[in-house]
């Protein structure tokens, strides 16, 4: 383990750059830039349509102008990522008004609470979602409008598109009240509700400057140029997406491709000839575990691993043929991928090592809702596999009460630092004190500055002798296991003896009968114990896993797949 050193770090990279954008309003300015270029692609029966951006700038303009003549002071979105949720997102804001993002995958009932908890005036919605906004309505929910994306006007039912062109109207008549409204850079205009993994969801306030000030801070680590193409396959709703694919992507004048869905990313990735992706890890360790058994398969593994070996050594004197070497398994991700980023959870060295290995880079990044999101992030030439990245140079981070290891929870203060929860000043005192923002997630710096996590904070199993158990660690040991999917590891007590530490493991039914043949599930249970032994044979006692419960039905998640850990703890409780 890197030796741990640090225990606060501002942040470092600093180089030459654009203007800084504090507002929407100039990031509008910005883009102008790239008239020209595509800044949308999706498929519309079957056939790629593009959109440029002088006529997304001019749809922005002409929605903001209509929902400022409509009086609206608040708008909750919610549907599949596309070109209308993203014009809705950036008329809503840049007209002074607060956007309210919803997860596409809430049930009606969560729907419901999250619009009256919002207190929007206004929804911007697909029509699958039609019945849980009429029976919201029905419950005295005062919503005074609502804009259906996919459906004609009706009733008291506004189409979006007659919407657009009442505003498109407005503005050839000479309507200029969006082109006068002046933005409070530093007040709440994005609502964000948290994913529940660890309770239930919070409102989360974040003003442009948030927003601006964290896309400002990563364009100075990671560059994305005006010929990238980037897939949007993660849920628009969720902080990370919309900043990194959306928003960033468009600020650099890149082409945003929105992804027909999981079983289609590949396909995606060649039509749209995409150049960056953004994922979580459970996708990209999925796609490698495939591409590692289609190798294995087809009996090449041993040739695959020399020609690993050849390409590393050739990278020591600066010769880089990964891309001659390897054209075949690249060509899986389209042949035109040059970087995968990603975050939400850990990735496995092993799956970071052999993406690299195959000359694809990858970028980590780590952030929370709370910080807009981005609060560290490996650069274009910084990278330490098992690190989180380097803090961004506008922020400031500390461990707070670190132990012996130097590991302590992480801390953070900048302009990217949410202004706190909506309606909930109890939960922001206990996060927010003089500015420092508690993640809730425990780590350490490095002597270098890179950080470092070690789990969640609420997650963390204190033994009876004062040890402490970080679950993420022996769980990302266990899915290395080429026939486990996930899993997740947590505590049991004993009423003589100290806690005693269990799995619950799921497992793949294909690849683990491919691996041990027609088996009963009990005999799977005893190979996979013995994969558990050998794992505990290299960890302290105390680390030790004692006990292990097996399933093929995948752990419940969130929509950017993360395990929601007091759920599954509530199951095996």
């Amino acid at each position: 383990m890197t030796k741990k050193v640090g225990v606060e770090m501002k942040g470092k990279i600093s180089k030459k750059n654009d203007k800084e954008i504090c507002n929407f309003q100039e990031y509008i300015k910005r883009i102008e830039n790239f008239s020209k270029n595509v800044a949308f692609k999706y498929k519309e029966n079957s056939q790629i349509k593009e959109i440029k951006y002088d006529q997304y700038i001019k749809d922005v303009k002409s929605l903001g102008t209509a929902l400022i003549d409509m009086n609206i002071k608040r708008v909750v979105v919610i549907g599949n990522n596309s070109y209308k949720w993203c014009t809705t997102y950036l008329a809503t804001t840049t007209a002074g008004k607060v956007i309210v993002p919803l997860d596409k995958a809430l049930t009606d009932i969560e729907i419901g609470n999250l619009i009256k908890r919002s207190q929007a005036d206004a929804i911007v919605y697909e029509r699958k979602y039609q019945k849980a906004i009429d029976e919201i309505i029905k419950q005295g929910c005062d919503l005074k409008h609502k804009i259906c994306m996919d459906s004609k006007e009706k009733e008291d039912i506004l189409s979006y598109d007659k919407v657009l062109e009442t505003g498109r109207r407005l503005v050839e008549e000479g309507d200029n009240r969006y082109e006068d409204i002046k933005i409070d850079s530093y007040k709440m205009s994005i609502m964000l509700f948290t994913s529940g993994t660890t309770s239930e969801p919070k409102a989360v306030m974040l003003s442009q400057n948030n927003i601006c000030s964290n896309i400002v801070a990563i364009n100075k680590y990671v560059k994305l140029y005006q010929s990238d193409t980037l897939l949007s396959f993660l849920p628009i709703h969720h902080t990370f997406e919309c900043t990194i694919t959306f928003l960033y992507g468009i600020y650099s004048g890149s082409t945003v491709a929105f992804c027909e869905g999981l079983r289609y990313i590949q396909q995606n990735l060649k039509e749209y000839k995409v150049s960056v992706f953004v994922a979580v890890p459970l996708v990209l360790e999925t796609m490698y575990k495939k591409i590692q058994k289609a190798i294995k398969d087809k009996g090449k593994t041993e040739l695959i691993n020399k020609m690993v070996k050849i390409s590393n050594t050739l990278l020591k004197c600066h010769i880089d043929l990964r891309k001659v070497f390897f054209k075949q398994i690249l060509d899986n991700f389209g042949g035109h991928l040059r970087v995968v980023f990603y975050g939400a959870a850990p990735m496995s060295k092993d799956t970071i090592i052999g993406y690299n290995n195959l000359g694809i880079e990858q970028v980590q990044g780590y952030g929370l809702t709370e910080t807009s999101p981005v609060i560290s992030a490996e650069t274009d030439h910084k990278k330490r596999p098992g690190s989180i990245g380097l803090v961004l140079e506008n922020l400031e981070c500390k461990i707070d009460n670190p132990d012996k290891d130097g590991i302590g929870e992480i801390t953070v203060k900048g302009p990217s630092v949410m202004l706190g929860y909506y309606n909930n000043e109890k939960a922001t005192k206990e996060v927010l004190k003089d500015g420092w923002f508690s993640t809730g997630d425990y780590g350490y710096i490095d002597k270098d500055g890179f950080l470092y996590i070690t789990g969640r904070k609420k997650d963390v199993i204190v033994l009876r002798n004062g040890e402490n158990v970080y679950p993420q660690e022996i769980e990302t040991l266990i899915n290395k296991i080429p026939y486990v999917k996930e899993s997740i590891v947590y505590q049991r007590g004993q009423s003589k003896t100290d806690t005693m530490l269990c799995a619950k493991i799921v497992y793949d039914e294909e690849i683990i009968k491919e691996t041990f043949g027609e088996k009963t599930e009990e005999e799977y249970k005893e190979e996979i114990w013995k994969e558990i032994k050998e794992i505990n044979k290299n960890l302290p006692l105390f680390k030790h896993i004692k006990k292990i419960e097996i399933t093929t039905k995948e752990l419940e998640k969130t929509t950017t797949q993360k395990v929601k850990r007091y759920k599954e703890l509530q199951k095996v409780k």
